[in-house]
C-alpha cells in the first residue's frame, strides 16, 4: 500500500485504542491527520467517521482508520460514502484480506473488542498488504451504487 498522510477517527469508545493507534504511526513514521474525538466524554460516531469519509473521497488521507467500541456503527457510516471502502478487522488475517480482496481504504477496528497489540497486527498487515486485482477488481467496481 502507497500510504500517503494516515486519516484517524473514533468515538469515545475507541479513544483509548485511538491513542495507542496515533503512537503506533508515530513510532512507523506514517503522517496522520485527527479527525477526533479527542477525548473519551460521550460523542456520536458519525460525526467523526464523516469527517475521515470526506478526507479520503477528497484525497486529503488515504489510507484511513476508524475506530469505535464495536467498530460496526463507525463501518457502517463511513461505508455511506460513495469513494470509501471500510473493512472491519477483528485479526491480521481480516486486515489483509480486507486490503487484498476489497481494496478497503478504511480500516475500521472495534476498540472494546481487542487489545493494542492485536490492533498493532492488524495495522503491519493492512499497510503491507496490496490488492490482488483481477477477478477482485471486477467485484471492487461493482460496489459503488450508481
Amino acid at each position: 500500500m502507497n500510504v500517503k498522510t494516515v486519516g484517524i477517527a473514533s468515538d469515545h469508545a475507541g479513544f483509548p485504542l485511538k491513542k495507542y493507534v496515533i503512537q503506533y504511526l508515530e513510532e512507523h513514521g506514517y503522517k496522520y491527520k485527527d479527525y477526533g474525538t479527542y477525548s473519551d466524554m460521550s460523542c456520536d460516531y458519525p460525526d467523526f467517521a464523516h469527517q475521515l469519509a470526506d478526507g479520503i473521497e477528497s484525497g486529503d488521507v488515504y489510507p484511513g482508520i476508524g475506530i469505535c467500541g464495536s467498530g460496526e456503527g463507525m463501518a457502517m457510516t463511513l461505508n455511506k460514502h460513495q469513494g470509501v471502502r471500510a473493512g472491519l478487522a477483528w485479526s491480521a488475517e481480516i486486515g489483509g484480506l480486507i486490503r487484498q480482496h476489497n481494496d478497503a481504504n478504511v480500516i475500521v477496528l472495534p476498540g472494546r473488542f481487542i487489545d493494542n497489540k492485536t490492533a498493532e497486527k492488524i495495522l503491519d498487515v493492512f499497510f503491507s498488504t496490496d490488492f490482488e486485482g483481477g477477478r477482485h477488481q471486477r467485484r471492487v467496481e461493482k460496489i459503488p451504487v450508481k
